[in-house]
């Protein structure tokens, strides 16, 4: 597949997956693809839906293996950027081949494990390379304990960046453990949220779907829309029978966005986060 150069930016994804079910998986894994997601699919999503550039995420399913990311930013630069997943003793020689291919953050995916203390002396190259290459680091995890580890982060002076609401439960009200602390170190200027992901919130669609509308504009006052961005999450994994990237294009336009918050959820905020230059005249 070619590049197609100086493509202008009508809309960023900024978070999706590309994998083959043939790849080496790590062998610690909650979830096991049955099926391809490739890049030439993703792209004709993005086509479909009149949106021009996407980011990628690492899959947990395939550990610090991004092989298969990094030979999608090739084939799309000017299209795509990368988040990976990384072992802390990575090279600074690795990290940046990695940053000259487009990757621009790292995903600290840690649901389902032990939750690591960033204070210990062995986070602190890491960091520091992070910080120094203007990437940022990528949270998932469940709301309740996403603030310590914001905390523990804060001091390094890297951006952040939360998946899915920050994972909330739409079962639960807004007051729910870790919401409002997230909230309060949003307004830090810090840290960016993901609006995205609102079938993992837990929730009946209809509450997650609530959920987020009423999340929304308390994400907005803590974080600014300029911290906000949108993300389709595709393909979708564990939730592929039920949605699809249509789905998340109609739960997007249910949130009821302002035209400016629409605007800066996918171009405006998405293109200063993940690097993306407008196209040469």
């Amino acid at each position: 597949m070619s590049d197609t150069c100086f493509v202008p930016i009508t809309g960023i994804d900024s978070h999706a997956h590309v994998f083959s079910s043939g790849l080496n998986l790590a062998a610690a894994r909650r979830y096991t693809p049955g099926y391809d997601a490739t890049l030439e699919h993703y792209l004709k999503h993005l086509q479909t839906h009149g949106l021009s550039h996407g980011v990628l995420v690492q899959p947990s399913f395939l550990g610090t293996d991004n092989s298969y990311l990094l030979a999608a930013l090739r084939q799309a630069p000017e299209q795509l950027r990368g988040v990976v997943v990384l072992e802390r003793d990575v090279s600074r020689v690795m990290l940046n081949d990695m940053a000259r291919l487009g990757v621009v953050g790292v995903r600290l995916n840690l649901m389902g494990k032990a939750l690591p203390d960033f204070r210990d002396a062995a986070w602190k190259d890491f960091f520091c390379h992070i910080a120094e290459l203007d990437w940022h680091v990528e949270l998932h995890r469940h709301v309740e304990d996403l603030p310590a580890l914001i905390r523990q982060l804060i001091p390094f002076d890297i951006k952040l960046v939360i998946d899915h609401f920050g994972r909330p439960d739409a079962r639960l009200s807004l007051d729910q453990p870790g919401f409002p602390e997230m909230l309060e170190l949003g307004l830090t200027g810090q840290i960016w949220m993901k609006v995205s992901g609102i079938y993992r919130l837990a929730g009946t669609p209809q509450q997650n779907l609530e959920f987020a509308r009423m999340a929304l504009p308390l994400l907005e006052q803590s974080f600014g829309i300029r911290r906000l961005v949108w993300g389709s999450d595709w393909p979708h994994t564990q939730h592929e029978e039920n949605v699809g990237f249509g789905t998340v294009i109609d739960q997007l336009e249910a949130l009821e966005c302002s035209t400016e918050l629409m605007r800066a959820l996918l171009v405006d905020s998405p293109q200063v986060l993940f690097g993306f230059e407008e196209p040469r005249p």
